[in-house]
């Protein structure tokens, strides 16, 4: 299942205020990824997937390389990435798509903490932006046993779905087979990756793209 989408900017204030505008609801304070250069704000999207809104942390030193999801380069904010929460081990999946010629990064551990404290701990493969599907092939995400981000967020808006646009449509339908994509996500034929995500709030149907 889509367990966030990431919705990056070269400024957290300013991108949390639009989406605040757009979508009804403010997001809340998440935390600082140590090391990444990043912080972020959470938005509940319904069940177990929310919204990321993530950008440079001007608390923090910068980073020896470039920060995640082409932050520096970014020109507006944008959705640029989604991640799925699959239903088997991430190093089995890996290992199923590098058979197919598909590659998904591979694991590694982070961990942040919320505002109240608590520690979150997971595993995760990096998004491959500059690879062959871009931002159309998600990264994955595995929780074990750390709290789950909603847990402590309010749902006050729902995502309806997810539209991908990629040329190789095909090709990526194998990904998304071998990672378990079964719901929640329309695959479309267009000349370059895409995403946008459409979401119910109270004043209707709107949309956040990349």
């Amino acid at each position: 299942m889509i367990d966030h989408l990431v919705y990056a900017s070269d400024d957290l204030p300013s991108a949390s205020a639009a989406v605040a505008d757009l979508l009804g609801v403010a997001p809340t304070p998440g935390g600082r990824h140590v090391g990444h250069g990043t912080y972020n704000e959470l938005l509940g999207l319904g069940g177990a997937t929310y919204l990321e809104v993530i950008g440079p942390d001007p608390e923090q030193s910068a980073p020896d390389g470039p920060r995640p999801f082409g932050i520096d380069g970014l020109a507006r904010p944008a959705l640029v990435a989604w991640c799925v929460r699959p239903t088997r081990p991430l190093n089995e999946i890996i290992d199923d798509a590098r058979a197919a010629g598909i590659e998904l990064g591979d694991v590694t551990a982070m961990s942040r903490r919320r505002p109240d404290g608590v520690l979150l701990e997971w595993t995760l493969t990096f998004p491959q932006l500059t690879g062959r599907f871009g931002m159309a092939l998600p990264f994955m995400i595995d929780w074990a046993q750390s709290p789950h981000p909603t847990d402590t967020l309010v749902a006050s808006v729902r995502l309806l779905g997810l539209d991908v646009t990629h040329p190789e449509t095909r090709a990526l339908r194998t990904a998304f087979d071998i990672i378990g994509i079964t719901t929640g996500v329309e695959l479309r034929d267009g000349p370059q990756p895409a995403l946008r995500a459409t979401i119910a709030t109270e004043a209707g149907e709107v949309t956040l793209s990349s």
